[in-house]
């Protein structure tokens, strides 16, 4: 059985094939279709179906109980896919029921490389130097900036239907997912948080100041900010830690999974960034079962440098991201240097150039990406 949780209500077709389930003598079910929720509900599959795909199946009040046994009692000759919203995240951890009968994929916006190398996936070996496409359009990127990475608005590619469904979007995740599964009283204050954060976003994250603006209690804002993470609002990137140099301990860097609704152009771009490096970092965990995650690096000094990806608690490649053409960024060089980087990028917007100087690549950002998933 797999699950598909995340924020991405569509597409998840892609993520499906590089799991490797075929698509070949399916049946598709949505909850929400009154027709088929009877024949779902009765277990009613036709004899030759191979794979049942359940969305937004977690509605159902019953549905642990219910996938379980259907499970059980179908698994020798059925594969089931499971897909829905960031609630499915949130209800798949009450209880453990389904313990051993799953696996669970994070489901992303769309991506660059996505996008690019359309079926073609390139599976990158952790600690090993990236194997990058020669194939890409730099228009993708632009798109991607002002669209942002949900099917949706970049599919229909209109500055309009991108006002409409990021107004529609934010309504519904707080009158139905925050509103039916948490305890949250005050979603007033909470919703004027959500529309504090684009203005935070690719910056360091205090609470203390949060709180200050809000004029709420330190607890109310953890809470919240953990709910809005929980949800797929948000995600926070923490501070590699090392004995290496003197690291900060705790503070984290904001980021949103909608990077379009950032209006700084260098945070804008620096999100998009990260959101591709999570992207990348689950897929490795999630599909092929690596250790990788995503920090960024700053020490007390406040020298700061925006990624470094880990492969088992160990530096893999660190990435610099700017706007235009400039000279390798002096923080890169020294935490190259100091932690002892394997590889290093340094990638921007609006530069063509592509060369090494010395362990650092500088490189075009479309480039880049198409290195990821």
């Amino acid at each position: 059985m797999v699950f598909l949780g995340g924020p991405r209500q569509v597409g998840k077709t892609t993520m499906s094939k590089q799991i490797g389930l075929s698509f070949k003598n399916t049946e598709y079910f949505n909850w929400d279709s009154i027709k088929k929720k009877k024949e779902f509900l009765e277990g009613k599959w036709a004899s030759e179906t191979e794979l049942i795909i359940l969305d937004e199946f977690h509605k159902y009040s019953k549905w642990k109980n219910w996938i379980k046994g259907e499970f059980d009692l179908h698994k020798s000759r059925v594969k089931f896919l499971l897909t829905g919203s960031a609630r499915l995240n949130v209800y798949r951890k009450g209880g453990d029921s389904l313990q051993g009968r799953y696996h669970y994929y994070r489901l992303h916006p769309l991506s660059f490389a996505e996008l690019e190398n359309k079926n073609e996936i390139i599976i990158q070996e952790p600690g090993k130097e990236l194997n990058f496409s020669k194939k890409y359009s730099h228009s993708t990127i632009d798109s991607l900036l002002k669209f942002g990475g949900f099917p949706e608005p970049f599919l229909k590619q209109s500055e309009k239907f991108h006002r409409i469904w990021s107004g529609e979007r934010i309504e519904r995740f707080f009158k139905e997912d925050i509103r039916e599964l948490t305890l949250v009283q005050d979603l007033s204050s909470m919703q004027i948080l959500s529309e504090i954060l684009p203005e935070r976003a690719s910056g360091v994250l205090s609470l203390n100041s949060l709180r200050e603006d809000i004029q709420v209690s330190h607890r109310s804002i953890n809470l919240w900010m953990n709910i809005l993470e929980e949800f797929y609002y948000c995600f926070r990137v923490y501070p590699f830690q090392t004995k290496k140099y003197r690291a900060l301990k705790k503070e984290p860097k904001l980021y949103l999974w909608d990077w379009s609704q950032i209006l700084n152009d260098g945070a804008r771009l620096e999100n998009l960034v990260a959101s591709h490096l999570l992207k990348f970092c689950n897929y490795l965990h999630d599909v092929e079962g690596h250790s990788c995650e995503l920090f960024y690096i700053r020490d007390n000094e406040k020298r700061e440098v925006d990624f470094l990806i880990t492969n088992s608690k160990k530096p893999w490649f660190a990435v610099e991201v700017k706007q235009g053409k400039e000279d390798i960024h002096k923080n890169l060089i020294y935490f190259n240097e100091k932690i002892s980087i394997p590889f290093c990028f340094q990638v921007s917007l609006n530069s063509k150039e592509d060369y090494r100087k010395g362990n650092i690549r500088v490189m075009p950002i479309d480039k880049f990406l198409s290195a990821l998933i």
